[in-house]
């Protein structure tokens, strides 16, 4: 018997993956698991072709197609000859769903879930950096998001249980934990006495001692609180780095897409950071071609990736997703999306090779992830001699640059790789 995950999508996907396959193997399974992104329509087509391979390459084996894409179009996996089983993101997470005896179609409302369920302890650890979940859903709305209907309404794991996980990836071996959720910075407000994100971030820092680093993932700015801002100011081992959800830089479209900030907004929060953290280094998320979008208001965008001083610009072209507001608007022509996700995407490639001009001639601490690669703390991809141990912490001479990592001159090996690193 053997469990095979095929994860899409984000972070969370990825962590969540690792649980499915621990329940599926603890329930003595023989499957291949398509774990499902619902993003894009892309994304969901993905998951189709994965779950057809995966009848073609272990015939013998169930195929259950799970996820945001099968919470959101069950009928749509249900209906493949290749799929046995459709499972929802609620009731993939509980054991009893991988029972032998379990219905072919578990997908409950996902707007019921009340609570996070933490990753079985026999989970695999994503190693040299963890992820660790600390909330779940999204209240939020915007007008071109699926994802609530496929997480549910934001929920948030209580700090004990986060402090407790982090403590585990960190005797497993990981150097580095990674706080993530689908809107990470609305922890705590479903919780007794409405935590913010920043009490949790100060307090993992403080109960765990021996974790040598703590990342953050993609952060909506309006919600980020004092606290948080001031632990980044002050703790060296909260990484100097903040993946941000723009999605665009023009106001009007920020309006119809429905997010709560601006462009002013954006600007004086990355002002801010610097403020408090000089080193900091940004990464964000921005959309081309949403629906309306004229070419004045996308100049808007890539101006603002230059301006907000962005070094990793992680371009989506818009994909109307069905349902939802952003689908009925006026859309932009096809070729004008790619067109203009393309010119965003070279701007993006500028940018990080400004970034990467700056590190040149400067000594960095890398974490190590092997195969000759590795992450500074800002997460500049850091290429290493190839016999660098997967999770050591090394300091680097940086010689230069490839347009998309650092290269190095000398490296000396600070801390070796832990145990189960491998």
């Amino acid at each position: 018997m053997s469990v095979d995950v095929i994860s899409f999508g984000c972070r969370l996907n990825a962590l969540d993956g690792e649980s499915v396959r621990a329940l599926a193997g603890r329930a003595g399974r023989d499957v291949t698991i398509v774990n499902s992104c619902a993003v894009t329509s892309e994304a969901v087509r993905q998951a189709g072709q994965a779950a057809r391979r995966a009848a073609r390459e272990r015939p013998d084996a169930e195929v259950v197609v799970t996820g945001c894409a099968a919470q959101i179009e069950p009928a749509r996996f249900a209906a493949m000859p290749e799929v046995a089983r459709v499972v929802g993101n609620a009731e993939k997470l509980r054991p009893e769903t991988w029972a032998r005896e379990a219905p072919p179609l578990a997908v409950a409302d996902v707007f019921e879930a009340r609570d996070v369920a933490p990753p079985p302890p026999e989970a695999d650890v994503l190693l040299p950096r963890a992820f660790v979940q600390v909330q779940t859903g999204c209240d939020h709305r915007c007008t071109f998001c699926v994802i609530p209907f496929g997480r549910g309404a934001a929920r948030s794991t209580p700090a004990e249980i986060v402090v407790a996980e982090i403590r585990r990836v960190v005797e497993k071996g990981a150097a580095e934990a990674v706080l993530t959720g689908v809107d990470v910075t609305s922890w705590g407000q479903d919780l007794p006495g409405a935590p913010r994100f920043g009490d949790l971030v100060a307090y993992v820092l403080r109960a765990v001692p021996e974790l040598k680093r703590l990342r953050l993932s993609s952060l909506d700015a309006v919600e980020i609180d004092d606290a948080l801002m001031r632990t980044l100011a002050e703790e060296e081992r909260l990484a100097p780095h903040l993946h941000l959800s723009l999605q665009s830089g023009d106001d009007m479209i920020l309006k119809r897409m429905k997010r709560r900030h601006s462009r002013a907004d954006a600007l004086q929060f990355v002002e801010a950071a610097r403020r408090a953290r000089p080193d900091v280094a940004f990464g964000a998320d921005v959309i081309a071609g949403f629906p309306t979008e004229t070419e004045a208001m996308f100049e808007n965008t890539r101006a603002l990736l230059d301006e907000a001083g962005i070094a990793y610009a992680h371009v989506f072209p818009f994909s109307a997703r069905p349902g939802t507001p952003a689908a009925r608007m006026p859309q932009v022509r096809g070729e004008v999306v790619k067109e203009r996700a393309a010119r965003l995407r070279e701007t993006g490639e500028a940018l990080l090779a400004r970034h990467l001009d700056a590190h040149v001639g400067r000594t960095l601490e890398v974490l190590s992830e092997g195969r000759g690669v590795g992450r500074a703390a800002d997460f500049t991809h850091v290429r290493l001699p190839v016999d660098t141990p997967k999770g050591a912490t090394v300091h680097v001479e940086i010689s230069g640059h490839d347009g998309r990592a650092l290269t190095t001159g000398t490296a000396c090996f600070e801390t070796p790789a832990v145990a189960g690193s491998s």
